[in-house]
């Protein structure tokens, strides 16, 4: 899925994604992994956590914008209407806090 997409500078992610080949295909793109490691994992790799910490702020967003139902169902048909729905909500969410 992030193949298409122009590598970033640093690719955040969850213990999910703590695999070995993940990181090589990230740094064969040139790409930082800020990923966490997992409690198994016999060498561990650095990540920066300050770093990561930041991630919390994106999931919240997300979570908020479920709460609209529209957005959580995805009542609209075409993609240019939803993507309007969630700048909207995005907004009105920015508005409140």
């Amino acid at each position: 899925m992030l193949e298409p997409l122009d590598p970033p500078k640093q690719q955040l992610g969850d213990k999910a994604y703590d695999s070995d080949e993940f990181r090589a295909w990230l740094k064969q793109r040139k790409t930082e992994p800020v990923i966490p490691n997992k409690k198994n994992r016999k060498n561990p790799h650095p990540f920066k956590k300050r770093r990561y910490r930041q991630r919390n702020k994106i999931e919240r967003m997300f979570c908020r914008l479920k709460d609209a139902r529209r957005i959580a169902t995805r009542y609209d048909k075409s993609a240019q209407t939803y993507l309007s729905a969630i700048c909207l909500m995005a907004i009105v969410y920015w508005w409140i806090n």
